[in-house]
């Protein structure tokens, strides 16, 4: 068996994920294809996962390759988490995942609607709002959430999710729609009623984004080519971690896996998969430095994180396992950042990582500050060492 040691981990971390500094590119979709799909729960984190990765685009390319080129696309899909993937991507997100997604998103808000007695059949009545609010989005061909309510009274259907406690709020089911809508691939989420930090989205028919809609894959197909494309962007890894962030089961995960012609490798004592024509060594990129942010979709790619992460977990996450905005050197975490209200970008490091690192990482910030401009931005999920930084 082959030994792929940190080292060589982390080299191919530098170089495949576009954070060595000779990998970096103007290409925001080029960004997106380098890591599979971009983490988008917090919207800023799409911007700020191409400005650590970037030669001198700024904000108005990503938006650009949001909302007019329309490479990039916005989308529910591993582990129900809201993602950017490249458009050419979509369909086998679709047949893997997001298909499965929606019906568990209608099981649920059905079963909430029938808590709440609100009607005898409250599958036919979410089947209703979806065609109403469908019908309502195609004669609109944009809209807000609340438009469409308006549009649409069954929309506007109120549900208490949890009766007769003192924390319950009726909600009516406009959201429930319209991601179960977009989990569908009926629906996109388009450009936002803001700036780039904005999570407030006007909604498209998919045939804007997509000329006659999403093809479909079959669904095993579409498993194993995004399992490989996953081992060819995080691999070596073990075979957990790839359970991980796809959010399937170990039956899903060994079917794909069936399909593909794998190799396994020693990592130091534990066993990783890569594809088994992707066993040569990577060369080791010049020593580079990175600002990632909170969610970025390199630390987020795999759930054993130690070989870059070290010790440092307690400061950089928070309870739920969302990574804080994070200071990588050749190839490991050595500290956290932030932004401050003023705009500066502070950082902190939680090991000495040399002068050339200090620099660097310096020069980094910089960078990122200028990025921001004069928007301000606090991350969906606060970590520790970041309150720290902007208290």
């Amino acid at each position: 068996m082959r030994s792929m040691n940190i080292a060589e981990r982390r080299a191919r971390l530098g170089v495949r994920h576009r954070l060595a500094v000779a990998e970096r590119t103007g290409d925001p979709a080029a960004v997106a294809r380098s890591l599979v799909v971009l983490h988008a729960t917090d919207p800023a984190t799409v911007y700020l996962s191409v400005a650590a990765r970037s030669t001198g685009a700024g904000p108005a390319a990503v938006e650009r390759a949001l909302y007019d080129d329309r490479t990039l696309l916005r989308m529910l899909a591993m582990r129900r988490t809201m993602f950017v993937a490249p458009v050419e991507l979509v369909p086998i997100l679709q047949a893997s995942t997001s298909i499965a997604l929606a019906g568990k998103q209608r099981r649920t808000y059905t079963r909430f609607i029938e808590q709440a007695g609100v009607t005898d059949d409250a599958e036919a009545l979410f089947k209703a709002a979806e065609e109403g609010a469908h019908r309502a989005l195609l004669a609109r061909g944009e809209a807000t959430g609340a438009q469409l309510s308006a549009d649409e009274p069954l929309l506007r259907t109120q549900v208490d999710t949890a009766p007769g406690k003192s924390y319950s709020r009726p909600t009516n089911i406009t959201t429930w729609v319209l991601v179960t809508l977009g989990c569908e691939g009926r629906i996109v989420r388009g450009r936002p009623n803001g700036s780039w930090i904005s999570s407030q989205y006007r909604w498209a028919p998919i045939e804007t984004w997509l000329p006659g809609g999403i093809p479909d894959v079959p669904p095993a197909e579409a498993r194993t080519r995004l399992v490989e494309l996953w081992l060819r962007a995080f691999g070596p890894a073990p075979v957990s971690d790839l359970k991980w962030w796809t959010g399937w089961t170990a039956a899903d995960v060994k079917k794909a896996l069936a399909g593909l012609d794998t190799a396994e490798v020693d990592l130091g004592g534990a066993t990783g998969l890569v594809l088994a024509g992707d066993l040569e060594p990577v060369a080791p990129p010049e020593p580079w430095a990175a600002l990632l942010p909170a969610l970025d979709a390199t630390p987020m790619g795999w759930q054993e994180r130690s070989w870059f992460l070290g010790d440092h977990g307690p400061a950089l996450f928070d309870r739920n396992g969302n990574i804080g905005p994070t200071v990588w050197w050749d190839g490991r975490i050595v500290g956290g950042w932030a932004q401050r209200p003023d705009g500066e970008i502070v950082f902190r490091l939680l090991e000495d990582a040399g002068t050339d690192a200090r620099a660097a990482i310096e020069r980094e910030a910089e960078r990122t500050a200028a990025w921001y401009g004069d928007v301000r931005a606090v991350p969906r999920f606060r970590t520790p060492l970041e309150r720290e930084l902007t208290s």
